[in-house]
């Protein structure tokens, strides 16, 4: 029996796992509820656990019975601030959602320790299961390499694997590309301060809100005119702030926005260029602005040699047929890349669109977005043959 079959006959419990999860979802780095329940899942298998300090964090190794190097695979659990709005039986009523279908990472990272823990004779060498908090903005990943989760075997893995449900691309596909995978995530916050004073008499004050007003025009009209067009950006404004009374105009005015980059060079082209826009829009209004621009989480680049065997053996285990090479990087951003920022790795998008919804249905982190289940098997197994495949590899080499 392979793997895909071993996986399918465990697959209605990891289903139950993922539906029990996507129930009780929890948001941010403290996530209790999840990881008792992960815990309970692990019991019994022959498993090193142990749990974060400053996030409920859950790292497993499993230590093959033959010698070679440490290989890790990616599991994120947390959830989003999302009011569900699916009407699915098992959709979550606490306020919080699973829009970015963390719950089958978790169930399917589950779902490849088991599998691999029947394989323990074979293994050559040891594998670390990353069950991770906080990847929603929150820098988990980070926290765990800070709490020695690259250290978890006494030695750094010399592979990792991470797989990502996709809402929009069809169920059962394998997506990733070498190098640049998905952007980096940034944060801009600008605050124009001016002299407040009432609304009836504008031309006795310094108001800040038209200078916000035309900051968010000034910040599309940047991105596609002062940027390199074979190096996009995205500069999108999702909060604005101004005043309380509607007849007063205030101090101060404020934005926020997400920015998302490809490179180094893109990321320290803004740094350098954004602030000297905002005051030198601010001061044409006689305002002064504090500008904070802060990097998120870096690009998520895979490893040329370490993506293409995996599609390989993913080719194999699936068809060819059902593992694509995307032509372009994706714009959103991970978490992971801050582990592959120090190990040679692959991040892998699996599509997993429910059969009735079409290619332009919800989008990951919609409080309407659903996933199928049903690969769950497919991403248990595909995650347990990325570990045992490579560390059979590096036994090959070093033998």
């Amino acid at each position: 029996m392979g793997l895909i079959d071993e996986a399918a006959a465990i697959a209605p419990g990891l289903v139950a796992l993922r539906r029990a999860l996507h129930e009780i979802p929890e948001v941010g780095l403290d996530l209790p509820k999840t990881q008792a329940m992960v815990l309970d899942e692990l019991s019994g298998l022959p498993l090193e656990i142990t749990t974060g300090k400053e996030l409920t964090s859950i790292v497993g190794v499993l230590r093959g019975d033959r010698p070679g190097p440490t290989v890790l695979l990616r599991g994120d659990m947390d959830a989003l601030p999302v009011v569900e709005e699916t009407g699915l039986e098992y959709a979550s009523a606490n306020g919080n959602m699973h829009a970015c279908g963390h719950d089958l990472h978790t169930a399917g990272l589950v779902g490849a320790a088991r599998l691999l823990s029947e394989h323990r004779g074979e293994l050559h060498g040891n594998v670390v299961f990353m069950f991770q908090p906080g990847e929603e903005g929150l820098r988990g990943a980070g926290w765990m390499i800070e709490e020695g989760l690259l250290r978890a075997t006494g030695e750094k893995p010399v592979a990792a694997y991470a797989v990502h449900v996709w809402s929009q691309a069809a169920k059962g596909l394998f997506l990733t590309r070498p190098g640049t995978m998905m952007a980096g995530s940034n944060q801009l916050h600008i605050t124009v301060h001016g002299k407040g004073g009432h609304g009836s008499a504008p031309d006795t004050t310094v108001d800040p809100v038209p200078v916000v007003a035309e900051l968010v025009l000034a910040l599309q009209t940047y991105a596609t005119r002062k940027v390199n067009v074979f190096d996009p950006v995205v500069i999108t404004v999702t909060q604005l702030a101004a005043g309380v009374a509607i007849n007063v105009i205030p101090n101060t005015a404020a934005l926020g926005a997400t920015v998302r980059t490809l490179s180094d060079a893109s990321w320290n082209q803004l740094a350098r260029e954004l602030p000297v826009l905002a005051e030198g829009i601010a001061s044409a209004y006689g305002c002064t602005v504090d500008v904070d621009f802060q990097r998120q989480y870096p690009v998520t680049v895979n490893d040329p040699a370490s993506t293409a065997a995996a599609a390989g053996e993913l080719g194999q285990m699936f068809g060819a047929a059902r593992v694509l090479p995307l032509d372009n990087p994706l714009m959103g951003s991970e978490d992971f890349s801050l582990v592959l920022e120090q190990v040679p790795g692959t991040f892998i998008m699996l599509g997993a669109r429910p059969d009735d919804v079409g290619e332009d249905g919800p989008s990951n982190h919609s409080s309407e977005v659903r996933f199928d289940d049903a690969v769950l098997g497919d991403q248990a197994a595909a995650l347990a043959q990325l570990a045992v495949s490579k560390l059979l590899v590096a036994a090959v080499r070093t033998g």
